[in-house]
C-alpha cells in the first residue's frame, strides 16, 4: 500500500472548521451539469474571480492535460434481512472488492452481524455470509446468487440496490446517473468522484479542441469519503487505503505533458490522490495498480499536480485539508467564508472551485 511519508505539522484538525448554513447543502444534482457556479482561486496573485463552470475552458491551455478519475458508482447499498434470529433487518454498503463475490462492505446493525451470520436480500436474489469483521469495523462478506441466466453480482445490484449518496443529501435521487460522471466507465466505488459531474460530453469535447489532452486514471472512491478526521492532531490520522489504477497510455501522456511545458490538472481530489500515489520525487507519473492511504495537508510537496478541480468540501475533513496543501490554509479558509457570503452551494451536488 501506498502512504505518503506524513508531515508534522502544528495544524490541528479544528483549523480547517467553518459553520456553513444548512441550506447551502446542495440536495440535487443542477439539471445542466456546466451551470454550476466557479470559484477560481490564483495562487499567485492570492485572487479570486466568480464563473460558472463551463468558464472552466478559460483557464485550460493547449499542451495541458485535464486527468478524470472514471471509476463508476455501484448500487452499493442494498437492505436485507437475517436468515435466522427473527429475520432482522440489515444494511450493506459495498465498499471494496476483496476477491471475486467476497467484499468488504459497511454493516449495519454491527452487533448483529458476527463471523457465520446469513443474511438475505432482493426476496433470494442474493445472499451474504459474514466472514470476519476488520479493525475498523467493518465487515468482510462472501456473496452468493445464481448464474444460470449470465446473472453476475453488479447486475443484481442494478435491480435491488440503491446508490450510496452521502448522510447530508436527504432528498430521494430523481435518477441515477445524477450521482454519476458523462465518463464513468469500470464499475466499483462507494460513491462518485463529485467534482467530474460537472463536466458534460460537450464540454469536454470543446476543451480537447482547444488542445488539451483528456486522460482517465481510476480510484475506487470507498470508506474514506464517509469517514471523518476525529483526532485533533492531524499526522496521528489514518486514512482509508482505496484502489487505485493509472495505465501505460495514461503515464506516457501525462509526462510527456510535464515534459512539454503543459499543466496537469487534476478533476478532484481522487485524481490528484491517484496522481499523487503513482508518482516519483522529479514527477514522474509511474503506471501502476496499487492500494493507497496517501493523507495530502498542509506541507505536502505536490509532485505531479499543478492545478485541481474540485468541490467545496465539508469542515474538518482530509479533502479540505489536501485542497489547502495545494493553495494554502488561509487562503483556502477565506475562499471557503466568501463562497459562503455569495451563496455558493456545498457538498457532492454544489457549486466548483478551480486552483491554479
Amino acid at each position: 500500500m501506498i502512504r505518503n511519508e506524513l508531515t508534522k505539522t502544528d495544524l490541528k484538525t479544528s483549523d480547517f472548521g467553518f459553520e456553513l448554513p444548512e441550506e447551502l447543502i446542495s440536495q440535487h444534482a443542477y439539471e445542466k451539469r456546466d451551470e454550476a457556479r466557479l470559484m477560481v482561486l490564483h495562487r499567485d496573485t492570492k485572487t479570486i474571480e466568480h464563473k460558472i463552470f463551463r468558464d472552466i475552458t478559460e483557464y485550460m491551455r493547449p499542451g495541458d492535460v485535464l486527468v478524470i478519475n472514471d471509476s463508476k458508482v455501484i448500487p452499493a447499498r442494498i437492505y436485507g434481512k437475517k436468515v435466522s434470529e427473527g429475520a432482522a433487518d440489515v444494511e450493506f454498503v459495498l465498499l471494496r472488492q476483496k476477491e471475486l463475490d467476497t467484499w468488504e462492505v459497511l454493516a449495519r446493525p454491527g452487533r448483529r452481524l458476527q463471523n457465520g451470520v446469513e443474511v438475505v436480500f432482493g426476496d433470494g436474489k442474493l445472499r451474504a455470509k459474514i466472514l470476519s469483521a476488520t479493525e475498523d469495523g467493518c465487515r468482510i462478506v462472501k456473496f452468493d446468487y445464481s448464474r444460470e441466466n449470465g446473472e453476475t453480482l453488479y447486475s443484481i445490484l442494478d435491480e435491488i440496490g440503491r446508490m450510496p449518496l452521502p448522510p447530508y443529501i436527504t432528498a430521494e435521487l430523481k435518477n441515477n446517473s445524477d450521482y454519476q460522471t458523462v465518463y464513468a466507465r469500470e464499475e466499483g466505488s462507494a460513491a462518485a468522484p463529485t467534482a467530474g459531474l460537472h463536466f458534460t460530453e460537450e464540454l469536454l469535447d470543446k476543451i480537447r479542441a482547444m488542445g488539451v489532452e483528456v486522460v482517465p486514471v481510476m480510484l475506487h472512491v470507498g470508506l474514506g469519503t464517509f469517514r471523518p478526521v476525529k483526532v485533533d492532531e492531524i499526522d496521528k490520522h489514518v486514512m482509508h487505503s482505496e484502489f487505485f489504477e493509472v495505465t501505460e497510455e495514461a503515464a506516457a501522456k501525462i509526462n510527456a505533458a510535464k515534459k512539454n511545458g503543459g499543466r496537469i490538472v487534476a478533476v478532484g481530489t481522487t485524481s490528484c490522490r491517484t496522481l499523487e500515489s503513482s508518482s516519483l520525487d522529479d514527477g514522474t507519473v509511474v503506471a501502476q495498480s496499487a492500494d493507497t492511504g496517501i493523507f495530502i495537508y498542509p506541507g505536502y510537496k505536490f509532485k505531479a499536480v499543478d492545478a485541481l478541480i474540485t468541490n467545496f468540501h465539508l469542515p474538518e475533513s482530509t479533502l479540505i485539508m489536501l485542497v489547502s496543501a495545494l493553495a494554502g490554509k488561509d487562503f483556502v479558509m477565506n475562499a471557503y467564508e466568501e463562497a459562503i457570503k455569495e451563496r455558493y452551494k456545498f457538498f457532492s451536488f454544489g457549486d466548483a472551485m478551480f486552483i491554479e
